[in-house]
């Protein structure tokens, strides 16, 4: 990285720098800062803005009988219910990273009764997009920024076997080829600028263990709670116990319960988001990142192109600047 090209923008907020290439501009200090101690956004079920709509696909297996059987029966009517409290991200993955994101999160599926060997995303029902197809398209996006890097947290697996995991592990190298940060390599920007990584792969699963290119399960702090000020509560009480020494998460997401859903008939999903994120990141703001007990590391939230979340979590990085940690 140019040292000229920082330099030039170090009069800049760090929440103002361009979105597509925020981690090439950082100023040098931040260079050997460990990525798990930078405040990172995130996109939580990032590959949602293709769920399939259409007969093409069932209902993913995790969901109650009942409503798999309604919508086996009734898809007409209740596939676009589903679909509105589903989608969690709107953009296309390009689009997502374009925007700042540089953690996805990764939900992946193999479709039942599908006699190929193909892999898809899933929430609530299946995408239209294959597993490959995404991973050729994030890439390509690292081939055209050589600066970034991205976190991929590959998980829940559902339906898989053990050779469909092979399979996902190849595609996942044959893909990103030497720009995949092994675990024993320091995590900074200085180094993996050096070396040329831009991928970090997380993996949940036992098989991480095996393979020197993938790093475990990330934690992922989720509150399971649908009101902003009962989030917070929850993030407040696990801040209090400790950050993990690694990545790890704070999901900035809302989980609507069935009571909430059938109370509130004709919102969505973005609707709730999007009422509280006044106050969610306004508790962003007060956060600091960085080795503390009570530091922040990735945060992920739903339509994440909204709001100014990412450029509200890139900005925490200045208090690293004033406060070394």
């Amino acid at each position: 990285m140019s040292s000229v090209l920082v330099s030039g923008m170090s009069e800049w907020s760090l929440s103002e720098l361009p979105l597509d290439r925020w981690m090439s501009l950082l100023p040098s200090p931040l260079w050997d800062v460990p990525l798990y101690h930078l405040a990172i956004p995130g996109s939580h079920n990032a590959i949602t803005y293709c769920l399939d709509m259409n007969d093409r696909s069932p209902m993913d297996l995790r969901q109650p009988d009942m409503l798999q059987k309604l919508d086996k029966y009734m898809k007409p009517l209740i596939r676009p219910f589903v679909y509105k409290w589903a989608v969690t991200q709107e953009y296309n993955i390009k689009q997502q990273l374009d925007c700042g994101v540089r953690y996805c999160d990764l939900r992946i599926a193999h479709r039942p009764n599908d006699p190929s060997t193909d892999l898809y995303f899933y929430h609530g029902v299946y995408t239209t997009i294959t597993v490959q197809t995404v991973l050729l398209e994030i890439r390509e996006w690292l081939d055209a920024h050589p600066g970034e890097v991205v976190i991929l947290s590959f998980s829940h697996f559902l339906g898989l076997s053990q050779e469909l995991h092979m399979l996902l592990l190849t595609t996942i190298r044959d893909t990103f080829t030497s720009k995949i940060c092994p675990k024993t390599e320091p995590l900074n920007l200085r180094n993996l600028w050096a070396l040329r990584y831009q991928v970090i792969v997380s993996y949940e699963h036992n098989m991480a263990y095996c393979h020197s290119e993938l790093f475990p399960h990330i934690p992922y702090w989720w509150a399971n709670k649908c009101k902003a000020e009962s989030l917070i509560e929850v993030f407040e009480q696990k801040k209090q116990d400790g950050r993990p020494g690694g990545f790890f998460v704070t999901g900035m997401n809302l989980t609507e319960d069935l009571k909430y859903i059938c109370t509130h008939p004709t919102e969505t999903l973005k609707d709730l988001v999007m009422s509280t994120y006044p106050t969610l990141l306004g508790w962003v703001k007060e956060q600091t990142p960085g080795a503390k007990p009570g530091a922040l590391n990735i945060i992920a939230g739903d339509f994440i192109t909204e709001c100014h979340f990412v450029p509200t979590v890139i900005g925490l990085n200045e208090k690293l600047l004033k406060w070394p940690s």
